[in-house]
């Protein structure tokens, strides 16, 4: 099982980017997918959530109107596209995949880093 997250970078306050969680060694369609992030000297927090198949979708209130979580099971993937990023967005971003049996795995993280 993998998840491979990519898409991290130094972006300025304001700017874009968007976030892709590959995943492979399971049934992606099976399982709910989600982000979280992690600040330095912070808990992890939950940034959005997917249902298996898209219909419902969920967000940290700060992130309301700026992210976006979608999903493509045709290949596997996850994505999160961030607008107008702020500074309190810089973290760690990790994917997450919950499914049957309660199993879950996580991807290692990426970088998002929000400075001038």
């Amino acid at each position: 099982v993998q998840l491979v997250e990519s898409g991290g970078g130094l972006v300025q306050p304001g700017g874009s980017l968007r976030l892709s969680c590959a995943a492979s060694g399971f049934t992606f369609s099976t399982y709910d997918m989600s982000w979280y992030r992690q600040a330095p000297g912070k808990e992890r927090e939950l940034v959005a959530g997917i249902s298996r198949f898209g219909a419902t979708r969920n967000y940290a209130d700060s992130m309301k109107g700026r992210f976006t979580i979608s999903r493509d099971n045709a290949k596997n993937t996850v994505y999160l596209q961030m607008n107008s990023l702020k500074s309190e967005d810089t973290a760690v971003y990790f994917c997450n995949a919950r499914g049957p049996y309660s199993s879950e795995y996580w991807g290692q993280g990426t970088q998002v880093t929000v400075s001038s």
